[in-house]
C-alpha cells in the first residue's frame, strides 16, 4: 500500500542517514521502526533488525545461555559447515 506522510527535513535526512549506516532503505526502515512502535513480533514475516548488546525485557521469557551452550552450539555450526 502507498501512502503519503509529511515528514519535517531534519527527521528525514536522519532517517536517510541511519537507514544507510544499516545498509537498508528508507522504506526498510520505516517498516521496521513502525512494526517495532506496534509490538509486532519478527515473527509476522518482517524481518527486524537488532543491535548488541541486547537487553532482556520483562515481557519476555528469560533465556539462560552458558558458556557451555555457546561451545557446543559453535562446534555444531563447525560441524555442519565443515563436514
Amino acid at each position: 500500500m502507498r501512502t503519503t506522510v509529511e515528514l519535517p527535513d531534519e527527521v528525514v535526512r536522519a532517517a536517510k542517514s541511519r537507514a544507510a549506516e544499516r545498509g537498508e532503505s528508507l522504506k526498510e526502515l520505516f517498516i521496521r521502526a513502525l512494526t517495532v512502535e506496534l509490538g509486532w513480533p519478527a515473527a509476522r514475516g518482517l524481518s527486524v533488525r537488532v543491535e548488541l548488546p541486547l537487553v532482556g525485557s520483562a515481557a519476555e521469557p528469560r533465556v539462560d545461555v552458558s558458556n557451555a551452550d555457546i561451545e557446543d552450539a559453535l562446534a555444531a555450526a563447525d560441524a555442519e559447515r565443515y563436514g
